[in-house]
């Protein structure tokens, strides 16, 4: 039996530009969310309005689930040459994404309950004053995202320059390769600006129209919207942090390596493969094949998939056929 490994990790999570620009990003996202939260909900419980409570409810939400993701990036920092992450600190920021869909799934469930409350017992709303509120509200949403854009751009610029200098390497833009954490973040900022939009419609219908009953409705709309994206980004997280990478395209590719290598007598028999994410973009592959060919070594299988800069740490074991 030979075995080899291909690039052990370094034990130290690689904290780029892009990772500093999206913690600057969502630390200022947080702070503004505050404030906005506190005049929301203030101004829907002096106005009545279900459609700007909710909305107000929501934002306090993503006040603390973008404070988390601001934590996490804090935290990944932190431990970054910690070496009791066996694989660096990138997952912690991953868990926050999770539990900001979390976050996003309790807020939803408790629109519904307020807006069906609501609808069940309508109210008078002032509505002048609570569509100027939301008006402001989704102001400060769209700047919010204009700021948290900002650091994805960053971020993105920043690995494509890495990804220039690596030695022309083709590099596969997998989906899920992004950044979960910020993408979180981001996304609680979308779901409040569409919440926002839905109040100020209702608003508008009730105040024109004496269609007190859309109000609520928006509100249940909105949650909809919410429990559907917050269950997309618990999906794309928890593969991550369950290790299902195993369709992933690119086991694929390892699998097409091993099989079209041109310079073995006889393709190897993969035993056992396995493979799993510990960056964002990085997979860490633990590969074990039979042969009787001699050509078929670790230290061949190692620049066979070398070629695939997205594996950062192979572990490749050949045993010996009967009679080899």
């Amino acid at each position: 039996m030979l075995h080899a490994d291909l690039s052990p990790w370094s034990h130290t999570h690689v904290f780029d530009e892009g990772n500093l620009a999206a913690e600057k990003g969502t630390r200022l996202v947080m702070l503004i969310t505050a404030a906005m939260m506190v005049i929301e909900i203030a101004a829907g419980w002096w106005f009545n309005s279900m459609a700007l409570l909710a909305d107000g409810w929501h934002m306090s939400s993503h006040a603390v689930a973008i404070g988390l993701s601001a934590l996490a990036y804090a935290a990944a920092r932190r431990y970054a040459g910690d070496r009791r992450f066996t694989f660096g600190t990138w997952k912690i920021e991953v868990l926050a994404g999770f539990a900001s869909a979390i976050f996003l799934l309790g807020v939803a469930a408790m629109m519904v309950s307020s807006s069906l409350e609501r609808l069940l017992a309508p109210q008078p709303i002032q509505f002048g004053q609570a569509i100027v509120v939301a008006v402001l509200g989704l102001v400060v949403n769209l700047v919010c995202a204009l700021i948290l854009h900002g650091a994805h751009d960053h971020g993105h610029a920043h690995d494509d320059h890495h990804a220039a200098d690596d030695h022309h390497h083709d590099h596969h833009d997998h989906a899920g390769h992004h950044d979960l954490n910020l993408r979180a973040a981001y996304l609680h900022v979308i779901a409040d600006a569409a919440t926002s939009v839905l109040a100020i419609v209702a608003l508008l219908g009730g105040m024109l129209y004496g269609w007190d009953w859309l109000d609520p409705l928006m509100g249940i709309v909105g949650s909809i919207l919410v429990a559907r994206w917050a269950s997309g980004l618990i999906r794309d997280t928890g593969r991550v942090l369950l290790d299902r990478e195993m369709d992933h395209p690119v086991v694929d590719e390892i699998r097409q390596a091993i099989a079209g290598q041109a310079g073995w007598q006889k393709t190897p028999r993969i035993d056992d493969l396995h493979v799993w994410r510990v960056g964002r973009e990085k997979f860490a592959v633990i590969l074990s094949l039979a042969s009787d060919d001699p050509a078929v070594s670790p230290d061949a299988v190692r620049r066979l998939l070398a070629q695939h800069e997205e594996l950062a740490h192979v572990s490749v074991e050949v045993n010996r056929l009967p009679g080899a």
